[in-house]
């Protein structure tokens, strides 16, 4: 069974998702060149704008319309500011489910942005796409990705073991691959029972 995702924007008390722009392209490269994400994600490091411009302009729609999953920009409901991206990935529409994974800008951490918008796009696929689950893996030693999960009322399932390979600094200030495990945690329809609404999307 396929399916794709319909071109969505999603509003919250402080935020609005929608999918990413041209205009984009400085902030998110900036945003990608942060050392917590080089450490935490893939991306290739240095990142810059050659590589946003693929992303946004070809790459990210790519996610959606071949049906793979969604990606959005998460900015800020007043300022516009691009605060930062949420991926739906690895879905399966067969079963209705997907991967959620996002980034943070530095200067909006501790905000409680990851966790707005998360729970924000995890009642839209629950409440409007009928998903029936959610996936986040975080790796072992990122606490506020687990902080995060638990937020949104993840359950933890399990570790993966030795499942990513994570980025840190060597004695010489390089970057250096570090194989780390991985923690599965999910979100089933069942566990927003009971909780309002708190997005609306168009």
């Amino acid at each position: 069974m396929n399916g794709t995702f319909p071109d969505i924007s999603i509003s919250t008390e402080r935020l609005v998702l929608r999918p990413l722009e041209d205009a984009d392209v400085p902030a998110y490269t900036e945003m990608l060149n942060d050392e917590q994400v080089v450490a935490w994600t893939s991306v290739p490091h240095p990142y810059d704008e050659a590589h946003a411009r693929r992303w946004i302009g070809q790459d990210a729609p790519a996610e959606r319309t071949e049906g793979r999953g969604i990606v959005l920009a998460v900015t800020e409901f007043l300022t516009q500011r691009l605060v930062g991206t949420l991926h739906l990935h690895h879905t399966d529409w067969r079963i209705r489910s997907t991967e959620l994974s996002y980034v943070i800008a530095p200067w909006a951490r501790g905000e409680g942005y990851a966790t707005e918008a998360a729970r924000a796009c995890t009642q839209w696929l629950f409440r409007d796409q009928k998903f029936e689950r959610v996936e986040l893996r975080t790796a072992a030693d990122n606490a506020a990705a687990q902080q995060v999960a638990q937020k949104i009322g993840c359950v933890s399932e399990g570790v993966l073991r030795g499942a990513w390979i994570a980025r840190a600094k060597d004695d010489r200030d390089l970057w250096t691959d570090v194989r780390t495990d991985l923690i599965v945690w999910s979100l089933l329809p069942e566990d927003f029972e009971g909780v309002g609404e708190y997005a609306d999307w168009d």
